[in-house]
């Protein structure tokens, strides 16, 4: 097979035939033999389908070219396959029926004797954590005709990436094989294989960070086999009941029963106003705010949990969205239902949104810094500075506010030079009508005068 590793397409039918192949025909796009054919295994589109429609396609007066090129592919690179009788063409079921051979008969029954096919299983696929937290990311592997973990005759290369939203690209994590072991990037000192049984491949991730929310993938080869399995990483959920039961006594306000979020979505937007980050810049901005950029699933939650924005914004998998809880006429129509709106996918480069970036818990303290006077921006920093602490960011002041149910109505400086206040409990002059993060604006930094909010990292 080709060394391009494409993405398998979505299934595209013909809109007059139901049958119709899963692959692109010659009239509709240029031929691309690479795009069915991903890795060694030759896991090409459904062969089943594919070769049984190529026998029988009703199109074949149309798409002849086509056909006879795909018809070679398949004669000259699925003799690696391993095809039951139920797979083959009706040329082959044929010739077998008389006594005859296919061509790739003996080639196949060799495959077939080769031994056990490898299976990797996640037995969960979705694991829950929070930032400074540890989780392990199951994985196993297993022969499908024996209970034993390997064959004995191949070293297990076990290797775990990230996958992106981007197809084409993966984070290398941890790949070990025999008594080797190396970890990459971010990953370096944190991530190694749990082993608790001869066949378990499951990875432990150590002092969790938010740019670890994911989906892994967890691959396991062992000579000319191999297969994978994904988990998905997420950074939100409730805390146990025995943290919530601590923090009802901190904050009394709050019951024991009362659900305590591990993350918060918050929008933002930079000193120039609204709509002026591409895909690159809205990454950058989330990240030097404490924060990444949220996923729809993340933003659904927000959403289901009150959170109404009007102004669209970029989410990681490249789509613009805002959530709507309460329809109005600027927002998508009076008359319109609730919910998360759609824009779609736009260029990373040149369209530019707004963005929703989604922080968690913190390992520090977040404070209003108590000064006889007010403050310009520099004079902010320098005081925090002076106070053995740092400027806070805005991601931080959403997760105190969310989180830890922080309530100060007094404006103060933030690291991005804008000016905000959280508010947890409504009241006059503060925020009368809803708990929020109150956003006053960015003001001049060398001539207006506010408080400033400071945050102070744990070791």
């Amino acid at each position: 097979p080709p060394s391009t590793q494409l993405p398998l397409q979505p299934p595209l039918r013909h809109p007059n035939e139901n049958s119709f192949p899963e692959v692109l025909p010659a009239h509709r796009g240029k031929w691309q033999p690479e795009r069915f054919w991903s890795r060694k295994k030759a896991q090409i589109i459904n062969i089943t389908h594919v070769r049984n429609s190529i026998f029988n396609d009703p199109y074949q007066g149309e798409e002849s070219c086509f056909l006879e090129q795909f018809r070679k592919l398949l004669e000259s690179d699925t003799k690696h396959l391993v095809l039951s009788s139920s797979d083959r063409g009706p040329e082959e079921v044929a010739g077998s029926q008389q006594g005859g051979t296919s061509p790739n008969e003996d080639s196949d029954a060799g495959v077939r004797e080769n031994g056990p096919r490898l299976l990797v299983v996640a037995e969960q696929a979705k694991m829950f954590s929070h930032r400074g937290g540890n989780v392990t990311l199951p994985c196993k592997f297993y022969h499908e005709h024996t209970s034993t973990a390997g064959s004995g005759t191949h070293k297990i290369r076990v290797k775990w990436t990230k996958l992106t939203y981007d197809y084409l690209k993966e984070v290398d994590v941890f790949v070990a094989m025999g008594h080797h072991r190396k970890s990459y990037g971010s990953y370096q000192g944190r991530v190694s294989l749990r082993e608790s049984s001869e066949n378990d491949a499951s990875l432990v991730i150590t002092n969790i960070r938010l740019e670890d929310y994911g989906r892994y993938k967890c691959e396991v080869i062992e000579g000319l086999e191999d297969d994978t399995a994904v988990v998905t990483l997420n950074l939100e959920g409730i805390v146990l009941p025995d943290i919530a039961l601590s923090l009802a006594l901190r904050y009394r306000r709050y019951q024991a029963t009362t659900p305590f979020y591990l993350g918060v979505v918050f929008p933002y937007s930079p000193r120039l106003g609204r709509y002026n980050l591409n895909f690159h810049e809205a990454q950058r901005a989330c990240l030097e705010q404490d924060s990444v950029m949220a996923s729809f699933d993340q933003l659904y939650d927000a959403w289901r949990s009150g959170l109404d924005w009007c102004n669209a914004g970029w989410l990681s998998d490249g789509s613009v969205q805002y959530p709507i809880t309460k329809p109005r006429e600027p927002c998508g129509g009076r008359n319109t239902v609730p919910g998360v709106r759609n824009y779609g996918f736009w260029d990373k480069d040149k369209s530019h949104y707004d963005v929703f970036c989604f922080t968690s818990n913190f390992n520090g303290r977040f404070y209003y810094l108590i000064h006889p006077t007010k403050l310009t921006y520099d004079e902010a920093v320098q005081a925090c500075l002076k106070d053995g602490s740092q400027i806070a960011k805005v991601g931080q002041i959403f997760a105190a506010w969310k989180l830890l149910g922080y309530d100060r109505c007094d404006a103060g400086w933030l690291a991005d030079g804008s000016v905000r206040y959280p508010i947890s409990r409504p009241r006059k002059r503060c925020s009368p009508s809803e708990a929020a993060v109150r956003f006053v604006g960015f003001p001049d930094k060398k001539h207006k005068l506010y408080g400033v909010y400071c945050f102070r990292a744990y070791n």
